[in-house]
């Protein structure tokens, strides 16, 4: 039984930290990732180093950007920080 009193404690921490922490950066990893997933040729992102452009060309792990001065730069697929504006979004404001 005195186990028990030892062991309760420490199972309530790493409960609170699964709750606190843990899940919802499994949470915030899983959104980043279907956002990343979604990516589409007309998207307005954000790289992880500030980039700003609009998706010209997707591959399967790389996509090209399309920069304001009209270069295109290719980045990896997992570079995109955010989605701005989603071509779909564009179409409807027509």
């Amino acid at each position: 039984m005195e186990m028990l009193g030892t062991i309760a404690p420490l199972i309530l921490m790493f409960a609170i930290f699964y709750f606190l922490l843990i899940r919802p950066q499994q949470k915030r990893q899983k959104a980043v990732q279907q956002m990343q997933n979604d990516l589409k040729k007309g998207d307005k992102i954000v790289t992880i180093g500030g980039l700003h452009g609009i998706v010209d060309a997707i591959d399967e792990g790389q996509i090209v950007i399309k920069c304001g001065d009209g270069s295109r730069l290719t980045y990896d697929r997992a570079a995109v920080r955010e989605v701005i504006e989603s071509s779909s979004d564009l179409l409807a404001k027509s």
